[in-house]
């Protein structure tokens, strides 16, 4: 059985997940009429899709004191991390979010939102919000599907970068 737990001092290694692969199989477009934002998923065809992995962060958690762990434990073993920061506002960070990928599709990811929405309400947030990169529909519609939504498109954060020409989505949810 997964438990959600604050990653605590003696369970610090555990912030170093590694990265795994997921794959791109499409890009998110978002589109603002004044209003609202929606979106169109663009699939790719099978010869197209390919598998991306981000780099891992070697996260140090002494250095990281403002932030908030939440570990996803299967037992002992630590199989999924949230990352919650101080936001600049009335919603709180979600600096990252990754699921062991034998782990993937048992709703940990969920369980994670779940509990990152109430240690943000605790800390006097009325919600969450994050990005995702266009190009990572995965990413993107499992925010969409848990409750967030979308609030902006940065469309130069990768500019000058080995990855120009993507885009972040940035999206919000509010706590229950």
């Amino acid at each position: 059985m997964i438990e959600i737990r604050t990653i605590d001092t003696q369970h610090k290694v555990d912030i170093n997940i590694p990265n795994e692969p997921f794959q791109i199989f499409g890009r998110i477009i978002p589109s603002y009429n004044g209003k609202e934002w929606t979106y169109t998923l663009l699939r790719f065809a099978p010869e197209d899709v390919t598998e991306m992995c981000f780099p891992d962060e070697n996260y140090n958690y002494d250095s990281m004191q403002d932030s908030v762990f939440l570990g996803a434990y299967d037992g002992d073993k630590c199989v999924g991390l949230a990352i919650l920061q101080p936001g600049f506002f009335k919603y709180m960070y979600l600096y990252d979010l990754k699921v062991n990928k034998e782990y993937r599709g048992q709703h940990i990811g969920r369980m994670l939102m779940q509990k990152a929405k109430e240690i943000a309400v605790q800390n006097g947030y009325c919600g969450l919000y994050t990005q995702g990169q266009d190009n990572n529909p995965g990413a993107c519609l499992f925010y969409l599907n848990s409750g967030f939504y979308i609030g902006g498109l940065d469309t130069n954060v990768y500019r000058h970068t080995k990855q120009e020409g993507k885009a972040d989505v940035l999206f919000y949810c509010e706590s229950d």
